[in-house]
């Protein structure tokens, strides 16, 4: 079998969604048969998906180990092996030095190619810049127990070296690890566009120089002239290391730095080295480390992230050609972020003169020689472009670009005239540049005037959509100063802008002498801080002091003030007034007043100011915060919340792909208490569970019905851990959605993806017969869509909510809505339309309260058609629905998952901006939670793997929500067997720390409809919510909803709540109950059986 590897995307700009637009060229089969309904499920071609992290060159690197032979993992022979002692004892580990820092995003695991003994199992993955200091586990999970390549994805991080411990083998066969190959995974992204920066005014020192027998002073590497270098001092030995700091004068973003060896000799080249960034030039952190080659060519050190600093340190560890110990350098430049905000484009059907330029592939290269060189890249559309990257081939100099010239044009014949020129450094750090005017342009060319030319990759970029939204930052412990400030004929103190309110002012003094201008004030922000912005609300009540003319500068000790980042002359008037200038980091910003706005005297007021922060650390409670990614043997396409915290998944036959009618099942169960996952194969029922109905019944047992295997049902009883086979359906169904009455029993409909299409009527299950009854006055064509590929995907995946007397609800996605009675035959009566939306195939829905839904995105068809962002709500309280547009989502979504939390908002997690299944193309990162009261959403702390098409989302006992799956595609570059736990808002102080919550210290296990029960707390509370326990897969989960309760008090601590009577509002089955306190933080939740 073909290596199962799963790369991911990251988006940078994290506001941002990709803007192509995928066209995917499918095959579609015609009408068929039951036996190919399968094969009619589409997967897009490799040309289709998503341009993915790929397999990073492995050429100098080595691997140490705990124990065994660890270079057989990188030597490209998968017949050989690193194999941990038989005896054990597990845990073993396997480091990978890259010998360079380096963008990473995961790690390729190739077990011995017969599988068996060795297989890890239970796994965890860390970095570090220095091979010494590891941080925590960027991912960890099971991996399966067969020979298939495993990849395990993490969020983008710039590291040097990575480490896999094996906690565990596979089969628990023996305390022993195996693996064949090792591989890392690049930054699917594109590149941070970055240039060399103005050394102007900078200063070198270093730890040591030679100045007896030669020039080698630290200056001369600024000088501009390779000719002259720094050499460390050799008159009186001194040993390594050596180092070398610039000074850049003031807080700057650097993100690499370029070192260009002596031109005079070998001797002092750098071998191993060291980068490290300060603010201050005592405290440095590490940026970078690695190992340059014994050559003259200039080499480069790629920082692990962009660093605002002022020192930048370069520390020689070693002689490149240990010739001695010395150090030496010509040249040193630092590369920064090209200047302005640049948004990548989407790729997306790019084609260049070779493909190589945009295959993501930093392995294959475009070259060729001649004269007149260049190459042209089709971006599909016109679209502003600001800026260009040409990334250098890897694996040689030879025809990097040097001189070069950007053209572009709208229809790929007529060129204008250059829109860039200039000289890059032959180094490997991808080239950028600005483009002047930001043309707007279909056709980029690039040309040299070399006689060899190559390049590895090409990006564009263009301008953000709209400006990255700044905010003020808490002021909480700033200091204010001024030049001057009025204390004897009025409280005109600098402390004023910092007291929030507006009736009192700084002003400048005017009793007796005025102070003449100009008039500065700093505000010391007591640390450093990412400042984005200036905000100043002048006086009120009368005009004198308003500034005019005004200059912006930034410190980070308070008294070197670097050159002005912002400045510019106001009107005269008492509006509030905002200034934008690049990010960089101080931790005093000063605002001089250089003229008065009316020109009324030599005055300057301020009533109050704000620092604005465009990037500064998110404020937890708002956003919520996101775990390491956690690795499952399968990818978990679905999913049911079991008791005792633990999450049951599933997959299909394969852990990594469908197809046929296989009879069995791959399963795997997340201990959510240890983090453990343990899978199994699934045969006794005769039964693939791929793409199901599911259903929680009302003994806690999960029903599962139909998928790849039509009319096969299994359930799985928690308490027993076992499933056994119960009565098939009298309909062969695959897609359908399905959901519990308020009978005990279980209705579904529609479900053409499989077993023929079309007819698929209603029916209902008896967990008191085992059987299902057909509910032939149930037609399906009340609830079908209008999509392009009819049937087939017209009556998918149903929004059903039940309520009273055995009805249901059915709120979509078709744009009608319908009441189902399961009554008899069954009959559909026609609730009219859901608003003005339109049909929203792939969309969601969730009962957020007592008969109150949301319905979020979808798109008009089930794939190659734009997701929509609206959002509406549904009210069925009257019996007649009510719908309402609320507000938009900020991101158009389709194949996302929606979770109802205890207070009542809901997370959208995933999606795509234009659906294609098994792709992550215009894939959203960024989650976004639904606020009931205002009808607003609020984005939150975005997510290191798309979830999109197969993906699951489930509210957890402690209140956090598990996101997980997509793919499921074989061979395909878009699996993710894997899951990250969200950390909602409500459980999280600012700085990200747990809120305290309250306990629930006693409560009944099960409760009658209309029971009164009493609740024990730790502390007073002021809600209940009782929340039914919640399956999901392929976006539906019918199962949950919420039903807040208010208690009547006891006592401070114990209170009493009444169990709705209807079991139209509180289905029977398992429910999780929780504690609110006044800020609306949940408890842990107790488990609690409702009704049957």
């Amino acid at each position: 079998m073909a290596q199962r590897v799963r790369p991911i995307r990251s988006i940078r700009f994290l506001t941002a969604v990709l803007a192509g637009v995928l066209v995917t060229p499918f095959l579609f089969d015609q009408p068929h048969s039951d036996q190919d309904h399968n094969e009619r499920h589409v997967v897009a071609t490799a040309a289709a998906l998503v341009p993915t992290a790929t397999k990073l060159p492995r050429t100098g690197w080595t691997a140490t180990a705990t124990t065994g032979t660890a270079a057989a993992v990188l030597d490209g022979n998968p017949a050989t092996v690193w194999e941990t002692a038989a005896a054990g004892p597990l845990p073993q580990s396997i480091t990978i030095d890259t010998r360079r820092t380096q963008p990473v995003s995961g790690l390729v695991y190739a077990p011995r190619t017969t599988g068996g003994t060795g297989v890890l199992g239970q796994y965890e993955i860390r970095l570090s810049l220095d091979g010494t200091t590891w941080g925590a586990p960027v991912a960890a999970g099971t991996a399966a127990d067969d020979a298939t390549a495993k990849a395990f994805s993490f969020a983008v991080t710039g590291t040097r070296f990575v480490r896999l411990t094996a906690l565990t083998e596979a089969g628990n066969r023996a305390p022993r690890v195996a693996a064949a190959e090792v591989d890392l995974l690049g930054d699917p992204g594109a590149p941070v566009p970055m240039t060399p920066l103005a050394r102007t005014g900078w200063t070198a020192a270093a730890s040591d120089q030679e100045t007896l027998r030669e020039n080698g002073a630290a200056a001369n590497v600024l000088d501009g002239n390779a000719a002259t270098h720094w050499h460390s001092r050799y008159a009186v030995i001194t040993p390594l290391p050596h180092s070398i700091t610039l000074d850049l004068k003031q807080p700057t973003a650097v993100g690499g730095l370029l070192y260009r060896p002596r031109a005079s000799g070998a001797n002092g080249r750098i071998g191993e080295y060291r980068v490290a960034v300060s603010t201050d030039g005592t405290a440095f952190t590490d940026v970078s480390s690695g190992a340059w080659p014994d050559t003259a060519a200039v080499q480069d050190a790629r920082f692990s992230q962009v660093a605002t600093a002022r020192y930048v340190r370069l520390t020689a560890l070693t002689e490149a050609g240990n010739r001695g110990p010395w150090t030496s350098a010509a040249e040193i430049n630092l590369l920064g972020p090209l200047p302005g905000t640049q948004l990548p484009l989407s790729r997306a059907g790019w084609t260049a003169t070779s493909a190589a330029l945009v295959d993501n592939d930093p392995a294959t290269h475009w070259r060729t020689t001649g004269s007149g060189l260049s190459f042209t890249v089709d971006l599909q559309r016109e679209q502003p472009l600001s800026s260009v990257v040409v990334t250098p081939r890897g694996d040689s100099a030879e025809g990097r670009l040097g001189a070069f010239s950007v053209a572009v044009s709208t229809d790929g014949t007529t060129f204008g005239p250059a829109a860039a020129t200039g000289t890059w450094a032959t180094d490997a750090t991808p080239k950028a540049i600005a483009l002047t005017g930001t043309p707007t342009a279909r056709y980029v060319r690039v040309s040299t005037t070399q006689t060899v030319a190559a390049a590895a990759e090409f990006h564009a970029y263009g301008p953000p959509a709209q400006p990255i939204a700044v905010g003020p930052l808490n002021r909480d412990g700033w200091v204010a100063t001024a030049s001057d400030q009025e204390t004897a004929a009025e409280d005109g103190r600098a402390a004023n802008v910092l007291d929030g309110s507006d009736a009192t002012i700084w002003h400048s003094r005017w009793s007796g002498t005025a102070a003449p201008l100009p008039h500065w004030i700093t505000l010391d922000m007591r640390a450093p801080q990412t400042v984005a912005g200036l905000q100043v609300r002048p006086r009120g009540d009368s005009g004198n002091g308003n500034i005019g003319q005004y200059r912006i500068e930034l410190s980070a000790d308070g008294v070197t003030f670097g050159a002005p980042v912002a400045t510019g002359t106001w009107p005269d008037g008492s509006a509030v007034r905002t200034v934008r200038f690049p990010e960089a980091q101080a931790r005093y910003v000063r605002l001089t007043a250089l003229t008065e706005a009316g020109n009324r005297g030599p005055w300057s007021s301020a009533a109050e100011i704000d620092v604005l922060a465009a990037s500064a650390a998110p404020d937890a409670s708002v956003t919520g915060l996101w775990g390491a990614t956690v690795g499952f043997p399968i990818v978990p396409v679905a999913s049911a919340l079991l008791p005792n915290n633990k999450l049951l998944t599933w997959s299909a036959y394969a852990a990594d792909n469908f197809g046929g009618s296989n009879g069995y099942t791959q399963t795997a169960i997340m201990d959510l208490t240890t983090g453990q996952v343990t899978q199994r194969r699934i045969d006794n029922t005769g039964h693939d569970m791929f793409c199901p109905g599911i259903s929680m019944l009302a003994d806690g047992r999960v029903l599962v019905a139909g998928g790849s295997d039509a009319k096969k049902a299994s359930i799985y009883n928690p308490t027993t851990d076992t499933w056994s086979a119960s009565g098939e359906l009298n309909t062969a169904r695959g897609y359908q959605s399905q959901t519990t009455l308020s009978t005990g029993e279980a209705f579904t409909v529609g479900g053409s993806w499989s077993g023929g299409e079309g007819g698929k009527v209603g029916e209902v299950y008896s967990p008191a017969g085992n059987s299902w009854r057909t509910l032939s006055g149930v037609r399906p064509e009340p609830f079908l869509t209008v999509d392009p590929q009819g049937v087939y995907r017209a009556d998918n995946h149903t929004w059903l909510f039940a309520v009273g007397g055995g009805r249901v609800f059915h709120a979509g996605p078709s744009r009608r809505m319908n009441w189902v009675s399961t009554t008899g035959t069954g009959s559909v009566t026609d609730a009219g339309l859901r608003g003005d939306s339109a049909d929203a195939m792939n969309g969601n829905a969730v009962m957020y309260d007592v008969g109150k839904i949301l319905t979020v995105g979808g798109a008009p068809a089930y794939q190659n058609a734009d997701a929509t962002a609206r959002a509406y709500t549904v009210d069925i309280t009257t019996g007649s629905p009510v719908v309402q547009r609320v507000g938009d989502m900020a991101y158009p979504r389709a194949f996302a998952n929606s979770v109802v939390l205890p207070n009542g908002t809901v997370v959208v997690i995933g999606g795509q901006a234009y659906p294609v299944p098994f792709s992550d193309q215009t894939a959203v990162l960024t989650p976004e939670l639904w606020n009931p009261v205002t009808g607003t959403f609020t984005r939150l702390a975005p997510m290191a793997v798309p979830r999109t098409y197969h993906s699951v989302a489930n509210l957890l006992p402690d209140g956090r929500v598990f996101s997980g799956g997509g793919g499921l595609c074989g061979t395909c570059a878009t699996n993710h067997p894997d899951g990250q736990i969200l950390t909602p808002p409500y459980l999280l102080n600012p700085d990200g720390t747990p809120k305290p919550r309250p306990t629930i210290t006693s409560a009944p296990t099960t409760a009658a409809n209309g029971a009164a029960v009493t609740i024990g707390t730790d502390r007073a509370v002021t809600g209940f919510a009782l929340m039914r326990v919640g399956s999901t897969t392929h976006t539906v989960d019918t199962d949950q909803r919420r039903i807040p309760l208010t208690p009547i008090p006891l006592s401070p601590t114990s209170h009493q709540i009444t169990i709705p009577t209807d079991p139209g509002v509180a289905l029977p089955g398992s429910y999780l109950l929780f504690a609110l306190d006044a800020d609306g933080v949940p408890s842990t939740a107790k488990e609690i059986r409702i009704g049957q």
